[in-house]
């Protein structure tokens, strides 16, 4: 079923990520030692969803769907099947906003700037969790959607900074479109390669 959003997520109760982490395996339903789900029961908002290892590579969205651990949906599979191709051991499923929607239209309207923030917070935790000696692996691929929205290119632009904390490289995969997005994991090839992306030089024609 699709997900359409309650409303804008500002009325929605939200879980920190701190505690959401936190609580992160206990609800049931799937391997904790395998998966990492947060908040780890379906909601309005999504921080993280992937698989457990030292190198991930870290896929990038826009926003959350349907997916779940053990219910990957087509986006996800297609992630799963690439992270595997280029010699990840694991993936995570990231997003530039944590608003749940199978529609990108559907999203809010008015920038929710508190789950933009611990969205954030999960994000420098993603970065942090990569083994010892390995720089983080970011894959861009939210395609065109991010014009959906205005305040979406400034989320990416936090990102990148968080990024540079933990000396991330951004990679892409497929080829970009005419403005310079870069592409969305459906349609890929199973086994199609990551290639380094300027994420520097995207960012200087992408925001206002």
């Amino acid at each position: 079923m699709p997900h359409i959003p309650v409303g804008e997520s500002s009325c929605t109760e939200l879980l920190p990520f701190e505690e959401a982490l936190a609580l992160s395996g206990s609800s049931g339903g799937y391997d904790p030692a395998r998966w990492i789900y947060v908040p780890d029961f379906y909601t309005e908002y999504r921080y993280i969803l992937g698989t457990r290892g030292e190198n991930p590579l870290i896929c990038i969205g826009i926003n959350p769907s349907t997916a779940a651990p053990d219910a990957l949906d087509n986006t996800l599979k297609s992630v799963s099947r690439i992270a595997k191709a280029n010699g990840f051991d694991s993936f995570i499923m990231f997003n530039v906003y944590a608003q749940r929607a199978t529609d990108p239209d559907q999203m809010d309207k008015i920038f929710n700037r508190r789950l933009h923030e611990e969205n954030m917070r999960a994000f420098a935790y993603v970065l942090s969790r990569v083994g010892e000696g390995i720089e983080p692996a970011v894959w861009a691929a939210w395609g065109t959607i991010l014009t959906k929205r205005s305040y979406l290119p400034g989320c990416v632009k936090d990102m990148v900074d968080i990024g540079k904390r933990y000396k991330a490289r951004w990679l892409c995969a497929g080829r970009c479109s005419k403005a310079g997005h870069p592409h969305h994991p459906l349609y890929l090839k199973k086994d199609e390669k990551t290639v380094p992306f300027d994420v520097d030089s995207y960012l200087k024609e992408i925001m206002p």
